[in-house]
């Protein structure tokens, strides 16, 4: 099913500690229209969402230095103004998966692009009233 998006106005948070797959994510989504900001870590990702940045979505890695994906989904949770962003976990490694902290959805890696880009764009459309 197809979801009438523009990727122009979903601005995404990638959140990931691995440069190659940072780089190529990022190409490949602005490659396709996506805005695009970068965190490498947890704790550099909060810090960029409480200085104003608001993603439509937030695509995060569980395995990153400093500050953990699941340390970073606790906080989001804690925060009125961050707690609705949809999130979408991307992670190598399953034995990490741990309790899903509302997570819109997860894929583990390597993944299939076109089917995360249809899981963003799912994220990312307007709730009909």
């Amino acid at each position: 099913m197809s979801v009438d998006v523009d990727p122009a106005d979903v601005r995404l948070l990638l959140v990931e500690d691995d440069e190659d797959i940072r780089e190529s994510l990022t190409a490949a989504l602005e490659e396709r229209g996506y805005p695009v900001e970068v965190a490498e870590n947890g704790l550099e990702a909060l810090d960029k969402l409480r200085s104003g940045c608001r993603p439509a979505v937030i695509l995060l890695d569980l395995m990153l230095p400093v500050m953990d994906g699941w340390a970073f989904r606790s906080e989001l949770l804690q925060d009125p103004e961050l707690a609705g962003i949809p999130v979408i976990v991307l992670s190598a490694a399953a034995s990490y998966w741990g309790t899903p902290e509302r997570v819109s959805a997860r894929f583990s890696k390597p993944f299939d692009l076109p089917a995360l880009i249809l899981e963003i764009d799912r994220c990312a459309a307007p709730t009909p009233r």
